[in-house]
């Protein structure tokens, strides 16, 4: 019987820990060929990711691509859905061994090795979210989420990121990212980088939240000032 359990605990950490393992945010300090500090963030959620790198000093935006990913065994395949560096790779696949071992993930393939974060956890609003809808009046309008438009924020536990792009014009509109919180029902951003406007960096943003029938509204007042009331939908 002993025999038979140890069996199937290695066959759980074989196939089961590596898809598991991956989600969180990870990341990796470097230092540019003209000596600047530079911090790349990747956070998998279920189904989705993202990559970007900044600088760790001024929080100034250096580029960002993420999109849909699979794993199986140590291979993880992602489909690009924006690229700010090349955007003829969106729409396209890419493979990559990978290994997750005492909270380090390497991509070999990139020669890339990343720190843990965190595991998915403890923010309320973890995963891959769409923009659905706005509340105008006090009356709830919709959005279609199946479009090339996307506006998308990917959190993990502690990490946020939005992205603006379309998946068929490859366009890429913007993004910005850093750490939130989820407490007593406010939702704390506290912003690391911005794509659109560095003086917005060192920023935090409080706003409320409340998750209902699965839909996260959002509502509070934008880096400029301006009143919103949003509905987010995940992604399937």
């Amino acid at each position: 019987m002993k025999k038979i359990c140890l069996s199937l605990v290695c066959i759980f950490l074989s196939f089961g820990v590596h898809a598991q393992g991956i989600i969180g945010a990870w990341e990796n300090l470097s230092t540019s060929e003209n000596g600047d500090q530079l911090k790349n963030v990747i956070v998998f959620v279920d189904g989705y990711e993202v990559s970007t790198t900044f600088h760790a000093t001024n929080g100034k935006f250096i580029e960002t691509h993420g999109g849909s990913w699979s794993l199986e065994n140590d291979i993880l395949t992602r489909k690009v859905e924006f690229d700010t560096n090349d955007p003829e790779r969106v729409g396209t696949e890419t493979s990559s061994k990978v290994t997750v071992a005492d909270n380090e993930l390497k991509i070999d393939d990139k020669n890339l090795k990343l720190t843990r974060i965190d595991n998915g956890e403890p923010g309320a609003l973890q995963g891959a979210w769409l923009m659905s809808g706005r509340v105008v009046d006090s009356k709830a309008q919709t959005r279609d989420t199946s479009g090339p438009r996307k506006t998308m924020k990917i959190l993990s536990g502690t990490r946020f990121q939005w992205i603006a792009y379309n998946i068929e014009t490859k366009q890429f509109m913007g993004t910005g990212g850093g750490t939130y919180t989820t407490i007593n029902g406010e939702y704390t951003e506290n912003i690391e980088f911005f794509s659109r406007d560095d003086s917005r960096v060192g920023m935090s943003l409080k706003f409320n939240y409340e998750l209902i029938d699965g839909q996260w509204h959002h509502t509070g007042f934008s880096s400029k000032g301006d009143p919103i009331n949003e509905i987010w939908s995940l992604r399937d």
